[in-house]
């Protein structure tokens, strides 16, 4: 019973060792979904998906290559806060890579070699080269992955990976005289933006923070105030009115001949400053402003209201004379 848990411990440890981390390279094949790695991604690390954080670039890449001819590819990745990881390259086979400082060809679980280059040891800008087939086999496809390490020693959710294919074109493609062609190629993949992570100063925020609310007290203030001082007039107007008709014996009498064009007057003016005031809130003025323009409009329909009133009133005796 002793020997099967430590033979089902020590199976364990096999299955879960690779999808741990990778320091020394990533596996051709992964170990969490049987894919190729350099097709599917480094899913141990980050969340399981790519990130355009990190911004994996090969650079010396030729439009068309020429037959057995080599070219120096450099593999840069690039992040806000990490500086070093690791990368897959491969070119399913078909030239031949020469691993540089810090990388090494790639084999796989049966030892055979699939073509493919990748990291010895975390680090960055690795320089590798690739030599192009004996023969013309048309265009040739590669696949990078790149990943960006935390440095945590293990695969976790801080890391960030990309993936980026790319392909080189036959030799068919290219003329004596195409100068196009013969220009190397820098290819990314990623967010360039997400490189320039601005570190802000605390006290800066700090202030920032004390002058909103300083901004949203006196504009909220302005506004509870204005509108209570609105109110009070209103309801002091209507007070007024309710006092004179309950204990002044009602509006003043006032001849028709005053009151037809005194109510024209108002009346105009009135509606005039009422369209205004529609304008305003329409426009999206400032509240100050609407605020003045409607208690204005709410003061000539009071003008035109006392008007009729008292056009309307009984005269007295005193009014006769």
């Amino acid at each position: 019973m002793k020997s099967r848990t430590l033979l089902i411990l020590f199976l364990s440890i096999c299955l879960l060792a690779p999808v741990v981390a990778n320091p020394n390279g990533p596996p051709w094949v992964n170990p969490i979904n049987g894919g190729l790695t350099v097709e599917t991604g480094c899913t141990c690390h980050g969340d399981g998906a790519p990130s355009s954080d990190v911004v994996v670039s090969i650079s010396g890449v030729p439009r068309a290559y020429s037959i057995g001819e080599s070219y120096e590819f450099t593999v840069n990745l690039q992040h806000a806060s990490y500086p070093n990881g690791g990368f897959l390259l491969t070119d399913y086979g078909v030239g031949a890579f020469t691993p540089g400082e810090g990388s090494q060809i790639v084999q796989d679980t049966d030892g055979s070699e699939p073509g493919a280059v990748s990291q010895s040891v975390p680090g960055n800008d690795w320089v590798v080269t690739w030599t192009a087939p004996a023969s013309d086999v048309g265009d040739i496809s590669f696949s990078l992955a790149g990943n960006a390490v935390d440095g945590l020693n293990g695969a976790n959710e801080g890391d960030n990976w990309n993936l980026l294919s790319f392909f080189i074109s036959s030799p068919e493609t290219m003329t004596n005289d195409d100068e196009e062609n013969l220009v190397l190629r820098t290819i990314s993949v990623g967010d360039f933006d997400s490189l320039f992570v601005a570190v802000e100063d605390p006290e800066a925020l700090e202030a920032q923070r004390q002058e909103e609310i300083a901004h949203d007290f006196f504009s909220n203030g302005n506004l509870f105030y204005w509108v209570t001082l609105s109110i009070i007039l209103v309801g002091a107007v209507v007070q007024g009115e309710f006092y004179e008709r309950r204990f002044g014996g009602g509006p003043k009498h006032l001849d028709m001949r005053l009151a037809v064009p005194q109510g024209i007057r108002r009346g105009l003016l009135t509606l005039s400053v009422f369209l205004v005031f529609g304008w305003a809130v329409d426009d999206g003025q400032p509240w100050g402003y609407a605020l003045v323009l409607g208690m204005l409009t709410l003061w000539g329909m009071f003008g035109v209201y006392r008007t009729i009133v008292q056009a309307r009133a009984e005269p007295e005796h005193h009014d006769l004379v």
